[in-house]
């Protein structure tokens, strides 16, 4: 079979086109995998390796492609984490659909199964932000046969079985986590284990919001449950079938998966084509666990790895980090110990009859729930493990942390132990220099639209984190706050209490993120909506680009040249009462809200850093508007042998390509995995 990617190929397990070329050849068959073909020329790229005897298998890559390649602001991002360089320019919109149409056009016998994260969130009707329309099924657009949703190994291995046994691909229409797109008149398929649950059907969404978003509340219930049903919608006179997730992957599972012959390096071919930036920043780490249950509106990583966390057993945490230590490049320094949050692993639980009746989409919000063991002391294990290992100088936990684990109430006194062990261990020896949480606002109204704990919480925090810096004698430590700009439910007198509430508490804020609607949260559904789609109430969206900067801008209170900009903005919104408290040395509010040093690069919403703030609007660059620019010519293209690739496994390296002038004000694109794209959380 031959697999195509967006990304550029990186043979290492936080890289989803590797895992799945993995695990197919550990299933005895042999798989090419074609990296960031060219779509605009004669299609050469999609042509050399021939048809496949199975099937193609597409995904976009470990973002979104459209994520990838445009701003919260709808520009052109200027870089691309995931080729040599950071280029931008070698994925097309919306890429899975375009690389699927191609596939059609030149084998249109050959079955074509499409995954990743592109795939996975847009399965049903979702709103588009970029075309702002509500689409229907990525299937229905890309005319692929099957789509594997969340994370893929389970599926995908009972599909390979299926296939060896000698059943045809498209007979494949009762495999668990896949969904399938009947014509018009074909019956369902039958499966006594599940019930149907039909939605709103695509074409009365987009005649109705008000039941598109009731498709999402309904949606986001099966996802969250352990016994889901089976979810049908109505397509143009066809069918969707979106058949259960599987179960959560056990600690056998996962650390199979883990576990594959992974050379950890980009495929030799990109040497001098520049180093690969996600790459760069995650090849030393460490994910120790799959899966979040804190149900944030924003995010995406409960929605594609699931609302259960699967942690991977201590050996194979081990067993990766004596492969990291065997890398040439490696001097002492693991990177980060954590995942899609920092402190999750091994959590779960205390009483699973609970969990399964359990329909809730966070097991934080809006309180800790009674049943979830949150004790640390299997995370504090793996800890001492790793940083007592010889050669281990330093283990750092850089991912985000989640403080409200170890500051609830809801907790036995030995679990309590573990957290104000937690604390102290964590800074004594595992901050690098800079400590990263994500508060994302000040405003409980709306921290409660974003299923966040009160800012209050994060006053807490920070006053355990001075304590526990000066107990450790590491007083030089910072705390990197998280917050998120124009996000719905918040207005502009939100953001400008959010800027006197932190310059308060003595920060001077750049970690920021533009709010950015992707498909399948709730805060995008909102966006879409105007209402939440759980009570249907109406929700403050903030849509227009002077809108957006606007609240914006007050982050920035402290830079010389756009105080009168910020002071025009309070005026302009009528809140001159924060005049003096945001923009006079010592000014405070007279009754400040309840609730409740560092300067780090901005960043949007999917991890890419910017210059500075964009307080004025930048022309859409013309060339990209378009798909890109043309292909250099170029040699190349052919399939490279390497001693470092498997004898089962080849790749097929896209035809160089010229790239762009850089343009807007973006730069130095960071991982994404925040926010549920990127090395931690976009495999398929």
């Amino acid at each position: 079979m031959i697999l195509v990617t967006g990304d550029a190929y990186v043979d290492h397990p936080s890289f989803g086109a590797s895992v799945v070329g993995r695990i197919i050849e550990r299933e005895g068959l042999r798989v090419a995998i074609l990296p960031q073909p060219n779509w605009r020329d004669d299609l050469r790229d999609f042509k050399k390796l021939g048809r496949p005897r199975l099937f193609f298998g597409v995904t976009a890559g470990c973002m979104d492609s459209m994520v990838n390649r445009y701003t919260a602001g709808r520009r052109l991002r200027s870089d691309d984490a995931y080729t040599p360089d950071g280029a931008p320019g070698f994925r097309p919109d919306y890429a899975v659909t375009t690389y699927t149409r191609i596939l059609k056009e030149l084998y249109p016998d050959v079955p074509v199964m499409i995954g990743g994260i592109e795939a996975s969130l847009r399965r049903v009707s979702h709103f588009d932000y970029w075309s702002d329309t509500i689409r229907p099924t990525v299937l229905a657009e890309s005319g692929a046969d099957l789509l594997v949703y969340g994370m893929g190994e389970l599926p995908l291995v009972e599909l390979l079985r299926l296939l060896g046994r000698g059943v045809p691909f498209a007979s494949l229409k009762t495999i668990a986590q896949t969904a399938v797109l009947l014509p018009e008149g074909v019956p369902l398929p039958k499966n006594a284990n599940w019930e149907d649950f039909t939605l709103h059907s695509h074409e009365e969404c987009l005649r109705d919001r008000t039941l598109y978003a009731a498709n999402f509340r309904d949606i986001e219930t099966e996802s969250n449950r352990v016994k889901a049903r089976r979810l049908l919608q109505p397509v143009g006179g066809g069918m969707l079938v979106v058949n259960p997730p599987y179960p959560t992957m056990t600690e056998a599972q996962i650390d199979g998966s883990f576990g594959l012959p992974f050379t950890r390096l980009p495929h030799p071919r990109y040497r001098k084509r520049g180093p690969i930036p996600a790459y760069e920043m995650i090849k030393h780490s460490i994910n120790m666990h799959r899966g979040c249950f804190g149900g944030c509106s924003f995010c995406t990583i409960s929605a594609h790895q699931g609302k259960f966390v699967a942690s991977r057993s201590k050996a194979s945490i081990l067993e990766e980090v004596e492969a990291v230590k065997a890398m040439p490049d490696f001097h002492g320094t693991i990177t980060d110990l954590g995942g899609p949050s920092a402190n999750m692993y091994r959590m779960k639980g205390k009483e699973q009859w609970i969990c399964d009746e359990c329909i809730r989409p966070s097991c934080m919000w809006p309180q800790m729930c009674a049943n979830l063991d949150t004790d640390h002391t299997a995370l504090l294990d793996v800890y001492k493990a790793v940083r007592e290992t010889p050669g281990v100088k330093h283990a750092f936990v850089t991912s985000g942390l989640r403080y409200d684990l170890f500051l609830h109430a809801k907790k036995s006194s030995e679990v309590a132990r573990s957290h104000e062990r937690y604390m102290d261990e964590l800074v004594a020896h595992h901050v690098s220099g800079r400590l990263k949480v994500a508060p994302e606002h000040t405003s409980d109204a709306v921290l409660k639209v974003m299923r966040k704990p009160s800012f209050g919480l994060f006053r807490e925090f920070k006053q355990r984190f001075e304590a526990a810096k000066k107990k450790a004698g590491n007083v030089q430590l910072q705390l990197i706050p998280y917050f998120i700009s124009a996000h719905p439910g918040s207005r502009p007198e939100d953001m400008a209490d959010l800027a006197v509430q932190t310059k308060e508490l003595g920060f001077k804020l750049e970690q920021v993120q533009d709010f950015t609607p992707t498909p399948m949260t709730v805060a995008t559904e909102i966006y879409a909506t105007g209402v939440h789609p759980y009570d249907g109430k109406p929700v403050p969206v903030a849509r227009t680009r002077e809108e957006k900067e606007a609240q914006r801008s007050f982050f920035f209170w402290y830079k010389p040249e756009l105080r009168e900009t910020v002071r025009a903005a309070l005026k302009q919104f009528g809140l001159e009462r924060f005049i003096k408290p945001l923009l006079s040395e010592g000014g405070r509010l007279a009754a400040p809200p309840s609730g409740a040093g560092g300067v780090v690069r901005t960043t949007d919403a999917a991890g890419y850093a910017r210059n500075g703030p964009e307080l004025k609007p930048v022309p859409a660059n013309r060339r990209g508007q378009a798909q890109a620019p043309a292909a250099a010519p170029g040699k190349g293209g052919q399939i490279k042998p390497a001693s470092l690739l498997s004898p089962g496994l080849r790749v097929a390296v896209g035809r160089g390509q010229s790239t762009q002038p850089r343009v807007g004000s973006e730069s130095s694109p960071g991982s994404g995995k925040k926010r549920g794209h990127g090395p931690h959380g976009g495999r398929w």
